[in-house]
């Protein structure tokens, strides 16, 4: 791993393309990685990601605003929350103004496997290869393409 042209064993029109190509690489490099990683923890990213949002909440949140918050889009998340309710990481609450309208919360149990993931998490190691500038320059170039 390091050089994304010899990686795959090809040459590049262009710097665009080649660009774009190891964007697409990459993501699947970190997508990989991450559900190695959290499949020790019995949850997927996207279940990580929901715990995440639900713990910066700190308080119960509509099913919508986790959808609006999700760093990946999830069209199924109401089997996303199913599976970590019955894993007893988060609670439903119905909602008093509209029977329609479910609250999620975070439970302690939830918190606690935050805390143990926490310093284990692959992002940071990944991430760790760059400097604070490096890591500045890519998102501010990922930010500029979409």
């Amino acid at each position: 791993m390091g050089d994304f042209a010899k990686d795959i064993n090809s040459k590049f029109e262009n710097n665009r393309i080649k660009a774009m190509l190891n964007i697409l690489y990459t993501a699947n490099y970190i997508t990989s990685y991450q559900n190695d990683f959290f499949k020790t923890y019995g949850l997927s990213p996207q279940q990580y990601n929901i715990l995440r949002i639900l713990r910066g909440a700190k308080e119960p949140i509509k099913v919508q605003t986790i959808k609006e918050r999700m760093v990946e889009r999830a069209p199924n998340l109401t089997r996303l929350t199913d599976k970590l309710c019955d894993k007893k990481l988060i609670n439903r609450i119905a909602f008093p103004e509209d029977r329609r309208v479910v609250l999620i919360e975070i439970t302690k149990s939830g918190l606690d496997l935050l805390d143990k993931i926490k310093p284990n998490n692959p992002s940071h190691n990944l991430i760790d290869k760059l400097t604070e500038e490096e890591a500045g320059r890519l998102s501010d170039l990922l930010d500029k393409m979409r």
